[in-house]
């Protein structure tokens, strides 16, 4: 069974300076459990462990924008476990950014239900439980375009003209040389007290 989490943040603060940036919620899939998850700040004390025994994260755009943001709130370094940024691999084949939602919707026909910004509305507003069912929602459209993308190593974004392009896509977790040991989750807990 996969040990692999999909996770994906929201956040209240000015785009443009991502020190300002802080997070509101985390939602994550865990694959081992087949289920969704979500956690406030407040609450991130009990996510660490389930990151850290991770055999990879799975996230979009997470690299830029998603592990700095929780880096800032961990007492390690979120960028030493086993990541796949989705949208990494997506620049790296196609040689262009696309969003999320219009991969997916090219991809698999399903969309986002909303955006950022009426997340951050939400949290002014107080309504944590509709940022979690949005969040939630996120996580779920990646791991559906992370599974389509893993089993057919091709996704697919929509043109001007509305036609489907291809990108090809390998997700599959990196190679592990004879002779060198995996880099896995589950290492030294840095969230149990010493």
């Amino acid at each position: 069974m996969s040990k692999e989490i999909v996770f994906d943040i929201e956040t209240i603060g000015d785009i443009r300076n991502m020190q300002s940036m802080k997070l509101t919620v985390i939602s994550i899939y865990e694959y081992e459990h087949d289920a969704y998850r979500s956690f406030e700040e407040s609450e991130l004390g009990e996510l660490w462990p389930i990151l850290e025994r991770s055999e990879r994260l799975i996230g979009f755009n997470s690299a830029h924008f998603d592990i700095p943001i929780l880096n800032r709130y961990y007492a390690g370094d979120l960028t030493t476990l086993p990541h796949l940024d989705m949208l990494k691999v997506v620049k790296e084949s196609s040689g262009s950014r696309f969003k999320l939602n219009d991969l997916a919707k090219a991809t698999l026909q399903i969309e986002k239900s909303a955006d950022g910004l009426q997340a951050m509305e939400w949290f002014k507003e107080g309504k944590i439980d509709l940022i979690k069912q949005y969040c939630e929602q996120d996580v779920k459209v990646t791991k559906e375009l992370y599974d389509y993308g893993r089993k057919n190593r091709m996704i697919y974004y929509p043109t001007l003209t509305g036609d489907l392009m291809p990108i090809a896509v390998n997700f599959d977790p990196s190679v592990v040389q004879p002779g060198t040991s995996p880099q896995l989750g589950g290492g030294i807990n840095l969230t149990l007290p010493l």
